[in-house]
């Protein structure tokens, strides 16, 4: 049975690929098998992917491996469209702040390029 995709998903510029190169095979994997999930499902568990309190409606994708978290940062844009930016190794329960802030700037630079065009 052949799955039908219900968000595209898309990388704003190199931000996730460049992450997504320094991961090892397995994660990559992983990785990539949450992102299938995000696209197909239309209730996605909130072990995979999950909104991001007190932020600009980031949210954060999710994968663990061999004790090591990884996360990435998304948004919306126009409901079906997942915005990939930064990802990172989680080295601590709380997300990083330094990290929110850097996706809340690359989301702001993403609609602020999008609507200068």
């Amino acid at each position: 049975m052949e799955e039908k995709f219900i968000r595209n998903i898309f990388y704003y510029k190199n931000y996730y690929l460049d992450f997504f190169e320094t991961l090892n095979e397995n994660v990559k994997k992983k990785l990539n098998r949450t992102l299938k999930l995000i696209a197909t499902l239309d209730r996605i568990p909130i072990k995979y992917f999950k909104h991001i309190r007190d932020s600009s409606g980031l949210y954060e994708i999710r994968v663990e491996m061999e004790n090591n978290i990884y996360r990435a940062f998304s948004f919306f844009d126009k409901e079906q469209l997942v915005i990939l930016i930064n990802g990172f190794q989680k080295k601590s329960q709380k997300t990083p702040k330094k990290e929110i802030k850097k996706a809340e700037k690359l989301k702001k630079q993403y609609f602020d390029e999008k609507d200068s065009k």
